[in-house]
């Protein structure tokens, strides 16, 4: 099964499931996320459906390549860790 978190300060703002789930893409993936909880699309995702700017996904440890169609692939076992990037100065 597929395991998708959520970091911590993303948390800080909108519920994010730790999931378990069966998918072959990061959509498919997401897309189970946001069915447990649809606010949580509007912090990953803008109004076109691709990963916000300040959004950084990464499986099994490389960067998520997809920014637009979400169409990464993912393994059984893949490990998949949605971040939030901070900002301030």
């Amino acid at each position: 099964m597929v395991h998708l978190e959520f970091t911590s300060q993303l948390h800080r703002y909108v519920d994010t499931p730790r999931l378990a789930c069966d998918a072959s893409t990061l959509g498919e993936a997401l897309a189970q996320a946001f069915d447990q909880n649809p606010r949580l699309r509007a912090y990953i995702l803008d109004d076109q459906g691709h990963l916000r700017t300040h959004v950084a996904v990464f499986i099994d440890g490389r960067r998520a390549r997809d920014r637009s169609g979400l169409s990464d692939p993912l393994t059984a076992q893949s490990k998949v860790y949605v971040l939030q990037a901070l900002s301030g100065g």
